[in-house]
């Protein structure tokens, strides 16, 4: 048997070991990509986000994520609409956290509802009654008829509305003066008429549950008085003459009336010819005012807190504090808050939670601002006042 030659061998090694050497290198790209060790960028944020709601189709893949911080805790993310550009504003949005409505007419009347988020507002110049709430838009109640150059001046709760649900308005119509009854799904009820129209007018309860009305001065047995009435219109029980409704006489131009709950006192706003005054209101004829104003600020609705009685001031914006003492003078260094915050202020009422609701009245006569007029809730001032002048 012939040998082969090594030139032979040499040729026929080298023949055989290219393919083996291509084979060899397949198997080895095979085996890279089947292990994941394929050469592609491994160094980009490994994240997933799902995309926005309403930025590309819902359900679709998600996409990677560049590298971000997170953001803080409780934050929550800015959404444009598509296109980039921002929102329109939303109409009637104040951006002061205490506004609880806005865009009202001038605001007469303030009643907060028992829970103290919500409250009934009377417009003044229009009748409406609205239920406000921060946050919600507000709803229609009712309307009472008023002519606007009088308007709506009271709005209180039934000392019953638990169990009865009936709020009490004082409304100026063309011809009188009106303390109407509302019902839930009906039409306001007179309950007393015949109130001779004057310049303004408040509403109050007192402690034993009795309607008390302020009246303008004019012509007439119930023009500038003080009345305590009955749910049902009558004079109530303990008048200083059972058959009438007049408890004091001697107002002019009423703005509000307010009740200490604990001393059972009750106070009356007037603005006279001359000066404004703070009168505490006794059966009979009304003696000299607790407090005056010879800078005539244009006082109005008042609240009682504790230790503390607040006077909401149309012309000088601002509310001013006094604190009552035991004598019937009073202490401290009285001082006006919230001057110039939100212009004409007129209803101011106190809340269960201890809350201060007031309303503007910067539609009527004032300097109103885009979101005129509102309603506000506020911390209760702190204050004080000195003896009366």
């Amino acid at each position: 048997m012939h040998g082969v030659r090594p030139r032979d061998r040499a040729r026929t090694t080298a023949g055989s070991g290219a393919p083996a050497r291509i084979l060899a290198g397949l198997m080895l790209v095979v085996a890279m990509l089947a292990s994941g060790c394929a050469t592609f960028p491994d160094d980009g944020a490994r994240d997933w986000r799902e995309r926005a709601e309403g930025q590309g189709e819902l359900g679709g893949p998600p996409a990677l994520a560049s590298p971000e911080p997170p953001p803080p805790e409780g934050s929550q993310p800015d959404q444009q609409p598509q296109g980039g550009s921002p929102s329109a504003p939303q109409p009637c949005v104040d951006p002061d956290p205490q506004v609880v409505a806005t865009c009202l007419g001038p605001v007469g009347a303030v009643a907060v509802l028992p829970a103290g988020d919500e409250a009934l507002v009377g417009e003044r110049t229009t009748g409406r009654v609205l239920r406000v709430k921060k946050g919600s838009a507000p709803q229609l109640v009712t309307t009472v008829p008023v002519d606007p150059a009088a308007g709506l001046t009271g709005l209180v709760l039934s000392p019953g509305y638990a169990e009865d649900r009936l709020v009490y308005a004082l409304a100026g119509t063309a011809s009188d003066v009106q303390v109407l009854r509302l019902a839930p799904g009906e039409p306001p009820k007179p309950v007393l008429t015949g109130i001779p129209r004057g310049a303004g007018g408040a509403l109050a309860v007192d402690p034993d549950g009795s309607l008390l009305v302020a009246t303008g001065a004019g012509a007439g047995p119930l023009a500038g008085k003080v009345l305590r009435i009955d749910t049902l219109g009558r004079p109530a029980p303990g008048n200083p003459d059972p058959a009438s409704p007049v408890l004091s006489s001697g107002l002019v131009a009423p703005g509000g009336l307010c009740v200490d709950p604990s001393t059972r006192t009750v106070w009356a706003t007037d603005r006279t010819p001359t000066r404004d005054v703070l009168h505490r209101v006794v059966p009979g004829a009304l003696g000299t005012p607790a407090w005056t104003w010879p800078d005539k600020p244009g006082v109005a609705g008042c609240t009682v807190l504790p230790g503390t009685l607040a006077v909401a001031e149309r012309g000088a914006g601002a509310l001013f504090v006094l604190r009552p003492g035991e004598n019937g003078s009073f202490t401290g260094d009285p001082k006006p808050v919230l001057t110039g915050t939100y212009g004409a202020l007129a209803a101011i009422t106190l809340a269960p939670d201890g809350l201060i609701w007031l309303g503007t009245v910067n539609k009527d006569g004032g300097r109103p601002g885009a979101t005129d007029d509102r309603v506000i809730r506020i911390q209760p001032p702190s204050g004080g006042a000195g003896s009366a002048a």
